[in-house]
């Protein structure tokens, strides 16, 4: 199937000067996994889209220019892939769940939004899925 606009995940607003939040994402990060609550999803991987936003908060502006100074998305993503790799889940919204968590280990994350989608569920739709948002604190972003 070819991906339309209608499929197509816009980032919402989410960087904010006044607030020192920064913006990190990850936009379609396919994977294969065994997830699903049927018999046939058990034993056959099928493919997911993943994608990410996170509320950073900026410690600074960034003058040092190095890589331990932020939120890397590279070590995000490796943590995804060790998540779906880590065997068979029943729920997208439980994967999502365990992909937030993840993120909001590092506490310079303060919310992250998590969209998971299904890619091969039905023959005339794009995808189906859940998309969730988690906050580390009360605070709103």
């Amino acid at each position: 199937m070819n991906t339309s606009n209608s499929n197509v995940v816009h980032a919402f607003r989410i960087a904010d000067a006044a607030k020192e939040v920064r913006h990190v994402f990850i936009r379609d990060l396919i994977l294969t996994c065994l997830i699903g609550v049927h018999k046939h999803e058990r034993k056959k991987p099928q493919r997911i889209r993943v994608n990410l936003d996170l509320a950073v908060t900026e410690q600074s502006v960034i003058s040092t220019d190095r890589l331990a100074d932020v939120v890397c998305y590279e070590d995000v993503a490796d943590g995804i892939r060790s998540i779906v790799n880590n065997g068979h889940v029943n729920l997208v919204e439980t994967l999502a769940e365990k992909i937030a968590s993840k993120c909001l280990e590092d506490r310079r994350i303060k919310a992250t939004r998590v969209r998971i989608e299904k890619l091969d569920v039905f023959k005339d739709a794009a995808s189906a899925g859940v998309e969730i948002e988690r906050f580390s604190s009360l605070e709103s972003i």
